[in-house]
C-alpha cells in the first residue's frame, strides 16, 4: 500500500492525450409522487439540472482531478450543447482548443432522469456515422505535430464515429513510433484495429462480444466458443490470452464489475483483484475511471498489477458516487490508506 501510495503522488507528472467520442451527461433531478392520468408512466417533479462531461470528457475529467495535464481531442456539434460542454470543460481546467465542431453532427447528449436515487429513464441525442474525410485529417494533423509532447495516449471508442479504422492505424503508427504508451477502453466491434497497443480495459461482456466477432475466427476456435452458451471463467481468461496474443499487446485489464478484475500480461503473468468497492450507487463512467488510473499509473513507473490496483481502488470510490462522476488524488490516497 505504501508503494501505491507514493506512485499516486507523481500523478501530477505525466501529460496525456484523450482522444475520442465527446459526451455531454444532462441530469434532471427530481421526485416522483403520482403516476401520469395520460399514460401508466411517473411523473418526475423536477427540482434541478446538472451537465456533466462524458464519454470522452469525462476521462479527461478524471485525470484531471487525479493531477495530470490533460489535453482532450475530440468532436461536437455546432450547437448550444457544445457551448454547455466546452464551458464545463473549462471548469474543471480543461481547454478546447483541440475540440473541432462540425454543423452536421448533433453534440452527443444523453439525459438521465433521476427520481430521488433511481435513474427512471434516459434520453440519447447522438450522431454515429464516420467523421468527414476532412476532420479525420484534421485530428490527424494535431496528432502528427503535438504528439511528442505526451507521455501517453488514451482512445475511448464510444462508437459514436470518431474513432474508425483509418484514424486508429495512422494514431497507433505515430504514437508507437515515439515509443508512447496507448491504451484503450474498447468498443467490441473494433477489436481488430486495435494492434499493437499497449492495453485495452474491456469489460467482461465487451470481451465476451468481441471473441464471438467472426472478424476474429481464429481466436474463438482456439475453445469452441458460441453464441447460445454463456462464458464461464475459464473461459474468459482463454478469450483474453487469445485476444493478448492476437493483437500483440503488453496486457489486457479486464473489469468485471463485483468480481473486481483480471489482469493478463503478455510475459505471462495473471492476477485477479477482488473489488473493493463499499457501496454502489451508479457505475455509469467506472470504466473511464479505470483507464485514467490505469494510464497514469504506467505513465510514472508503476508496474501494470501495481497500476491495476489503483485502478480498482478508484474504481471502488467513483461507483459510490451517483451519475457521471470523477475520483481526486486525496479521495484515493485516503481509500487505500
Amino acid at each position: 500500500m505504501k508503494n501505491l501510495r507514493a506512485i499516486i503522488k507523481k500523478f501530477n507528472r505525466p501529460k496525456i492525450l484523450v482522444v475520442g467520442d465527446l459526451i455531454l451527461d444532462e441530469y434532471i433531478w427530481g421526485d416522483v409522487q403520482r403516476i401520469s392520468p395520460e399514460a401508466p408512466v411517473p411523473i418526475l417533479w423536477a427540482k434541478n439540472r446538472t451537465f456533466i462531461p462524458g464519454g470522452t470528457a469525462n476521462v479527461a475529467s478524471n485525470i484531471r482531478a487525479l493531477g495530470a495535464e490533460v489535453c482532450l481531442l475530440g468532436v461536437t456539434g455546432d450547437d448550444e450543447n457544445s457551448k454547455i460542454l466546452l464551458n464545463e470543460l473549462k471548469k474543471r481546467g480543461i481547454g478546447g482548443g483541440s475540440i473541432f465542431a462540425e454543423n452536421a453532427r448533433y453534440t452527443t447528449v444523453k439525459t438521465r432522469i433521476i427520481a430521488g436515487h433511481q435513474q427512471v429513464v434516459r434520453v440519447d441525442w447522438e450522431h454515429t456515422h464516420a467523421l468527414p474525410k476532412r476532420l479525420n485529417l484534421k485530428i490527424l494533423n494535431f496528432i502528427e505535430k503535438n504528439i511528442a509532447e505526451f507521455d501517453a495516449v488514451i482512445i475511448e471508442d464510444y462508437g459514436k464515429g470518431v474513432i474508425n479504422e483509418n484514424l486508429l492505424e495512422e494514431l497507433i503508427d505515430l504514437a508507437g513510433a515515439q515509443k508512447k504508451i496507448i491504451t484503450v477502453d474498447p468498443k467490441e466491434e473494433n477489436f481488430q484495429y486495435y494492434r499493437r497497443v499497449s492495453s485495452i480495459t474491456p469489460n467482461r461482456k465487451e470481451l465476451e462480444n468481441a471473441i464471438r466477432d467472426l472478424k476474429i475466427k481464429d481466436t474463438a476456435n482456439c475453445f469452441k466458443v458460441n453464441s447460445g452458451r454463456l462464458f464461464s471463467d475459464q473461459d474468459l481468461e482463454a478469450a483474453a490470452k487469445q485476444i493478448l496474443k492476437y493483437l500483440d499487446l503488453d496486457s489486457i485489464l479486464v473489469t468485471l464489475g463485483e468480481q473486481g478484475m483480471k489482469l493478463f500480461e503478455k510475459n505471462g503473468r495473471f492476477a485477479h483483484i477482488p473489488t473493493v468497492a463499499q457501496e454502489v450507487f451508479d457505475v455509469s463512467g467506472a470504466g473511464d475511471t479505470v483507464i485514467s488510473a490505469f494510464t497514469l499509473g504506467l505513465c510514472v513507473g508503476a508496474s501494470k498489477l501495481e497500476a491495476a490496483h489503483i485502478a480498482n481502488f478508484a474504481a471502488g470510490i467513483v461507483v459510490g458516487k451517483v451519475g457521471t462522476a470523477t475520483v481526486n488524488q486525496r479521495e484515493l490516497l485516503e481509500r487505500i490508506k
